[in-house]
């Protein structure tokens, strides 16, 4: 998705950022968006993970083939 936005769209939304919360909250934004980035990333792992163990513990003739 960032890749579509571009360095020129992604200067402009840091400006707007930073006019709209100032210089003061623009480091506490950040951390809270990488602490939410992390957990979403963590979630959807052990999601994914999960439904791995779930796939492992089927009996052999109810497994899908892979094509």
């Amino acid at each position: 998705m960032i890749g579509s936005i571009g360095v020129p769209g992604l200067i402009l939304i840091l400006i707007i950022a930073l006019v709209v919360f100032g210089p003061r909250k623009l480091p506490e934004i950040g951390s809270a968006f990488g602490r939410t980035l992390s957990e979403f990333k963590r979630g959807a792992r052990d999601f994914t993970n999960g439904l791995d163990d779930k796939e492992a513990e089927r009996p052999a003739l109810e497994q899908k083939p892979l094509s």
